[in-house]
């Protein structure tokens, strides 16, 4: 057989060899283009198309109302603010962890891995069961000490309860993160006569900063879909966007699909938007700009 046949067989085999993996991802690619790109194609149809063609109309009556842009700054303030504490709390917490022992450790890493998934409402009844208004803790303060406690209703108890459900996710995520920090460039600082909080702030931040942009990011995307703990702890009277898309879809009263799908489309250029000042925030840390 001459050279050259050889040479063909020998590229066409490399060739079914790169092939072959690829198929296995025919299944992922279906599942990806039925259950995400279709419905998020039909999102952006429907959230632009009217009877007269293509339109905007539907973003400018969101944008331009008082009660959805009440909305966006709800979800927001209680995104932001529960993903800035969850992750200062999951912070200290995966610090304190890479210090105890092995069996401690282990033990709250099982905790955490659990409590991760009690969200939705499980997690509102625990909240109304031990802080609502006749809760455990509620009675006890109320009846003991004559303290009354606050609202769980209120803003302040809906970022109660995104802070708890941020924090196990926020732990899991950053944990792994400080087994890049050695413990002699704390003896190193030290001997260069560092204090503690330099440490922090010139070594161990700047070594963690992906991770901790990354984490926040994840947290704010997350705390930002949120919707049934929300729902169950206010009976959907809160004013947040997932509520409010929710009761267009599925209200009792008047049913807005199309605006629905405008102000999902709007959440998530908002989330997309945040994701590249992260990615933006990335490059530069990198790069030590």
């Amino acid at each position: 057989m001459p050279a050259y046949r050889h040479t063909a067989r020998r590229r066409l085999l490399r060739q079914l060899r790169r092939a072959i993996p690829m198929l296995w991802l025919l299944p992922l690619l279906l599942i990806l283009g039925i259950f995400t790109f279709a419905p998020l194609a039909w999102i952006l149809h429907s959230s632009l198309a009217t009877e007269q063609g293509w339109s905007l109309s539907r973003f400018h009556e969101l944008l331009t109302s008082a009660f959805y842009r009440q909305a966006f700054g709800n979800s927001l303030y209680l995104s932001f603010g529960s993903s800035v504490a969850g992750l200062l709390l999951a912070t200290l917490g995966a610090a304190s962890l890479r210090r105890v022992g092995g069996r401690l450790r282990n033990w709250v890493l099982a905790v955490t891995n659990m409590t991760s998934n009690m969200a939705g409402v499980p997690l509102a009844f625990a909240f109304i069961v031990i802080l609502g208004t006749n809760g455990a803790i509620t009675l006890m303060l109320r009846q003991g000490l004559g303290i009354e406690s606050f609202n769980l209703y209120s803003m302040n108890g809906l970022l109660l309860v995104y802070t708890y459900f941020q924090i196990p996710l926020a732990l899991l995520l950053l944990y792994p993160a400080f087994d890049n920090l050695n413990d002699d460039w704390r003896d190193a600082a030290s001997l260069l006569g560092a204090s503690p909080l330099r440490y922090v702030w010139h070594v161990a931040l700047p070594v963690l900063a992906p991770a901790l942009l990354g984490t926040f990011i994840l947290l704010f995307a997350n705390s930002m879909g949120a919707y049934a703990s929300a729902y169950a702890l206010t009976s959907g009277n809160y004013n947040l966007l997932t509520i409010r898309i929710a009761s267009m879809v599925a209200g009792d009263l008047f049913l807005e699909p199309e605006l629905a799908a405008a102000l999902s489309v709007l959440l998530m250029g908002l989330l997309a938007l945040i994701a590249w000042a992260n990615q933006l925030l990335l490059r530069r840390v990198r790069h030590g700009r």
